[in-house]
């Protein structure tokens, strides 16, 4: 057998290995335009913030060390340039020198990635650049190094844009600016849980355009002038981090299916309707785990999942690739950013039924030194109590938490199942109930109507909201919501009659705890509450 795969990185190299494991004997050849075979495209931020030193280091396999391991034929700075799909050849052009050739297949592998978004392509100068490749990290390392210049703006706040602005603060001189066309930054992140993003950046100097669109970027005298919705900016070089589109024009030359963004449609098995060529990776619509619809999640975990799967598939071993999460996390100076599953836009959007509820625990037992405050978000099916997505945030703890959420998400756990997860514990690490059980309780106290959370952006939207601070007098006094009466939880049962039965209270503390009991308590003596789920510790994070 004969396979062709077109593309490198994580989806064609992974597969290439894999096939070599299953089959030692199939020939296969692996092509890729760039220069490098297999590179961690996810570390390029931080070789150009200089935490990863040498470039040799991002580059993981090389057509050398490919053939003498694996006996695999890789060839680089060499685009397929055409499919012909009746004959089953490919045509290829070495960009080097120009020659053209063909080769036939049994089987073919489309992973080409995808390509950043650029609508600036027709202006023509050095100091607009995209990211992608070791090269263009390179490029961009060098600018900054030899040209030294005094303002970078980034267009676009996902992952690589808030990656590339805490690496380019490193460098004590840059301002940086971040320019977000959206409300806030991290698209997967509900925007109350983004405040903690934006906040961070705000406080390393980061400067912030939200809800604020590029409307025409221009060059004069050696500044970029950028035009935006509200206002102008200058800047010395430009970063683009707007997104990235599907390379699938390969595909649609050959007429594979396409759906209308531009990504490769495959089914279960990752074939497309060519049952002789399997696609993969950032330029295919997978299925959302979660929703069970057509999504796009370009992440370089998934696509190595999917390259075992193509792989197993072409070698007679019948494996589905059962929908992709959405798992990520992301560093943002000294504090991390975990993201699984859905987030609440999503459940408003697709019309899903859903709670959330929010908790602050800390990051172990805090009789040990060192421990820290976490925030997590979870949105859970109230009927099913089936975990549906989560949003973590802290400074440690945050991956442990998040990796454990997204494994209840795929093994579709409820939060019943949370409540009786057995983790590791010593102070160090955790505390004898872990953050994970405290969710799966609240959760449940939430389902059996021991309690009925209510979240802040639905308190500002009530008129005449009857608000109660239990905290203590101390905490009240340094800070507290104007309007709110208090009444310190230590006090509630002897001072209970300043409250009125007939309104409905809603209860606040610093992050929850203590408000669910004193809902406890007054539910038990006739009176109507809700729980602010998040307290005044998470107000404090999302008001502006």
């Amino acid at each position: 057998m004969k396979v062709l795969i077109v593309g490198g990185v994580a989806g064609g190299a992974t597969t290439a290995t894999r096939l070599r494991r299953l089959d030692e004997k199939c020939e296969i050849i692996l092509f890729e335009k760039g220069n490098f075979i297999s590179f961690a495209n996810c570390g390029l931020p931080y070789y150009i913030g200089d935490v990863i030193k040498d470039k040799e280091d991002l580059l993981l396999q090389t057509p050398k060390s490919f053939k003498e391991r694996f006996n695999i034929d890789v060839r680089i700075k060499e685009e397929v340039i055409k499919v012909d799909r009746e004959e089953k050849k490919v045509k290829i052009k070495n960009i080097q020198t120009g020659e053209i050739y063909v080769e036939s297949y049994d089987k073919l592998v489309l992973s080409p990635g995808a390509e950043p978004i650029n609508p600036f392509k027709s202006i023509e100068t050095e100091k607009i650049k995209t990211l992608r490749t070791v090269d263009d990290s390179i490029n961009i390392k060098k600018y900054i190094e030899k040209e030294k210049p005094k303002h970078i703006a980034i267009i676009g706040g996902g992952y690589i844009g808030v990656e590339m602005a805490e690496n380019i603060n490193r460098y004590k001189d840059i301002k940086v600016s971040i320019i977000e066309k959206s409300s806030h930054l991290i698209a997967p992140l509900d925007e109350d849980m983004a405040s903690f993003v934006h906040k961070k950046l705000l406080k390393n100097n980061v400067e912030l355009f939200l809800k604020n669109g590029v409307q025409s970027i221009k060059v004069e005298d050696e500044r970029i002038k950028i035009e935006l919705e509200k206002g102008n900016l200058d800047a010395d070089f430009v970063i683009l981090c707007i997104g990235v589109k599907p390379e699938s024009d390969l595909a649609s030359d050959c007429k594979l299916d396409i759906n209308s963004k531009g990504s490769i449609m495959v089914n279960e098995y990752l074939e497309t309707n060519d049952r002789d060529i399997y696609a993969l990776g950032d330029a295919v619509q997978v299925q959302n785990f979660v929703t069970k619809n057509p999504a796009y999640i370009p992440l370089a975990g998934p696509a190595n999942k999917q390259a075992r799967v193509v792989a197993n598939n072409i070698c007679g071993n019948k494996t589905k690739y059962e929908g992709t999460i959405g798992s990520s996390i992301l560093k943002i100076y000294d504090n991390n950013l975990g993201l699984t599953g859905i987030n609440e836009s999503t459940c408003i959007s697709q019309n899903m039924k859903y709670k959330t509820i929010i908790i602050s625990p800390y990051s172990h037992a805090t009789y040990y030194p060192g421990a820290s405050q976490l925030t997590i978000k979870v949105v859970f099916n109230p009927d099913t109590a089936k975990i549906l997505g989560a949003q973590v945030w802290g400074k440690e703890s945050v991956d442990k938490i998040t990796d454990i959420l997204a494994s209840a998400i795929r093994m579709n756990m409820t939060a019943y199942d949370l409540e009786e997860l057995e983790l590791c514990y010593a102070p160090p690490f955790s505390s004898a109930k872990s953050p994970i059980n405290i969710l799966g309780n609240a959760i449940e106290n939430d389902i059996n109507g021991l309690v009925d959370n209510i979240t802040w952006n639905e308190v500002e939207k009530l008129k005449d909201a009857y608000i109660l601070d239990v905290r203590t007098e101390e905490e009240y006094n340094y800070s507290h919501i104007n309007i709110a009466k208090h009444i310190p939880l230590d006090e509630l049962r002897d001072r209970i009659n300043e409250l009125d039965k007939q309104k409905t209270i809603l209860v606040y503390c610093h992050t929850g705890l203590r408000s669910y009991i004193a809902c406890r308590i007054l539910n038990q003596n006739g009176f109507k509450t809700k729980n602010i789920t998040g307290g005044y510790y998470f107000y404090t994070k999302i008001k502006k």
